[in-house]
């Protein structure tokens, strides 16, 4: 794993996409229920702000796939 995965997740696991997106659903659940002190829905809201990271770091590498996918049959190599 990566410097930059471990700063993003803050462990040394880093979930995969459907594990943080359902997480993060959770934790906008939380958050839109209310009833929580102020330090949970920060805590919550940081931890939505890791999960969202997580996200958007698994479709840019899906993004990146499909795009070296598509430039390796453009130009006849095997992908």
């Amino acid at each position: 794993m990566t410097k930059e995965q471990k700063r993003t997740t803050g462990s040394d696991e880093r979930p995969s996409y459907e594990q943080a997106r359902a997480e993060l659903a959770s934790v906008v659940e939380r958050l839109e229920t209310g009833g929580i002190s102020l330090e949970e829905s920060l805590a919550l809201w940081e931890r939505g702000e890791r999960l969202a990271e997580i996200c958007q770091h698994w479709l840019d590498g899906a993004r990146d796939r499909i795009d070296a996918a598509r430039r390796a049959r453009e130009s006849g190599t095997p992908a």
